[in-house]
């Protein structure tokens, strides 16, 4: 139910005559139902300001507004498209870093083994020598 058909306007009676025109009492009671509609759009804060601007500067005002959020929300996106881009650059030096290392590491593992098969070739040479040494020592104890 609107406000105004709630209420009664005002008689001829002299008590209740007032300086408004029924005209008037009209407007403020839309204005009154506009800042009550609960499905209106703006509602909220603006609200107090639909009095003040007629329905050419409200529509001005949000197309302004909207300007506005639609530069706000570019910016931002400009924004994280940088920070993405940057963070990108840092991760691929921080994979190159990576795969130097890794290379450097096969190399350095490749190094060792090669040195590792050469000791242990060394070692069965020696141990081959050591109980060739051990049976001439047995032989020359037991005569």
């Amino acid at each position: 139910m609107l406000f105004h058909e709630a209420v009664q306007l005002p008689c001829s009676d002299p008590v209740h005559e007032t300086t408004l025109t029924e005209s008037d009492i009209e407007d403020l009671f839309s204005l009154i139902n506009q800042t009550r509609d609960p499905a209106s759009p703006g509602s909220g804060s603006q609200g107090s300001n639909r009095a003040v601007y007629s329905p050419e500067e409200r529509k001005l005002r949000r197309m302004q507004s909207n300007r506005e959020s639609a530069r706000r929300s570019r910016y931002r996106k400009k924004k994280h498209v940088e920070n993405l881009t940057s963070q990108l650059n840092r991760l691929n030096i921080q994979n190159r870093e990576l795969k130097n290392r890794l290379a450097s590491t096969m190399h350095h593992y490749l190094l060792l083994s090669l040195h590792n098969d050469l000791l242990e070739s060394e070692s069965v040479a020696l141990i081959a020598k050591l109980s060739g040494l051990c049976a001439n020592l047995g032989t020359m104890l037991s005569q």
